[in-house]
């Protein structure tokens, strides 16, 4: 079962409050625990660990956080960190934990089977496990799918005043600017930041579900928001969020022909893992067929692996391609990306 741990304010208070054997996380090896720090918050993840647990009888203990908070606390705690594994969800929180040298390097012929060479880290520092395409939602009343094929539609004056879309500094965001720069440079991701700012319909407000709801609700016309979100009204217990989808649509523009732009969550073991081994074998266990088809069935991400077919009810909305960039190429470019969005006015 999964061991809840509360996150404290101070690393005295983690370690007197959250830890085994007398109050303390262990510093040493234990052969029966993975201590996880994540920044990935679903059900599922819970029958994830359960289910690891049972196949292997190692104990996964959890400490949550958003994926800054658990750098730092990681960053605060050095050598004698408790964390075996992270996670977070999105490949720019996971290369802000590298540049921190927070992660090391995993050899895994069972990684690097299942997860594409474009969905990991180089170097094996970390490991994509499932994807999220970042696209657009329309009205269908007022727009059709050639309006918005492209992301250079996206800024285009067709939609002056008619997008929604989430702060600058939301990390989804960083990373296809990020990608947009690698693929562009740095003029034309510039331009292109500055139509985005030209047509917003409101000041960034909200996080991917408010964008996708201001579009039905006549706010906008369309709206830039994570695929899994859609998903997640199109198909869950809320009537009214249900009704959205009958209206707002899902399109999937391509960068420079060559799909959509997609991020992923994944994980990396911690530069000072005490229970390392443990650390590789559940992030093999999270890799594997069925922890990517029960997260994409309870979270509606997409798995990472293409030889894993998205369940229902994701799989409705997988049938697009996926632009072969590197995710590992996002995080570099998020300073640039930050300063560019910034320098357009987009706050």
């Amino acid at each position: 079962m999964r061991t809840n741990l509360i996150i404290c304010v101070a690393v005295a208070a983690l370690l007197a409050a959250c830890g085994q054997d007398g109050g303390r996380p262990a510093a040493g090896a234990d052969a029966g625990v993975v201590n996880l720090y994540t920044a990935r918050h679903y059900d599922t993840d819970d029958a994830l660990y359960e289910r690891f647990t049972e196949e292997t009888g190692i104990r996964v203990n959890v400490i949550e956080g958003n994926a800054d908070q658990l750098i730092a606390r990681m960053t605060s705690e050095g050598s004698a960190s408790p964390a075996d594994l992270f996670v977070a969800a999105d490949a720019g929180a996971l290369w802000r934990a590298q540049s921190a040298d927070l992660l090391q390097a995993t050899t895994s012929e069972a990684l690097n089977a299942a997860i594409p060479a474009n969905l990991r880290d180089p170097e094996g520092r970390w490991f994509g496990l499932n994807r999220r395409a970042r696209i657009v939602a329309y009205d269908s009343n007022k727009v059709q799918p050639a309006d918005i094929d492209t992301y250079e539609e996206i800024a285009s004056p067709r939609f002056r005043g008619q997008l929604c879309v989430r702060s600058a500094d939301s990390v989804y965001n960083l990373s296809l600017v990020g990608a947009l720069i690698e693929a562009w440079g740095p003029e034309k991701t510039g331009e292109w930041a500055r139509g985005v700012v030209a047509n917003m319909a409101r000041r960034p407000e909200g996080g991917d579900r408010d964008q996708i709801r201001a579009v039905n609700a006549g706010v906008c016309e369309i709206a830039l928001t994570n695929s899994y979100y859609y998903i997640r009204l199109a198909n869950g217990e809320d009537a009214a969020d249900r009704a959205v989808t009958e209206k707002v649509k899902l399109a999937f523009p391509s960068l420079d022909g060559q799909g959509a732009h997609v991020n992923i969550s994944g994980g990396g073991v911690t530069a000072n893992a005490p229970n390392r081994d443990n650390a590789v074998r559940l992030l093999e266990f999270l890799a594997s067929p069925e922890a990517q088809t029960m997260v994409s069935a309870g979270n509606n991400e997409y798995p990472a692996s293409p030889n894993v077919p998205a369940p229902a009810p994701t799989d409705a909305y997988a049938d697009f391609t996926a632009h072969p960039m590197s995710v590992a190429t996002y995080g570099p470019r998020q300073a640039e990306a930050q300063s560019l969005m910034s320098a357009a006015g987009w706050r």
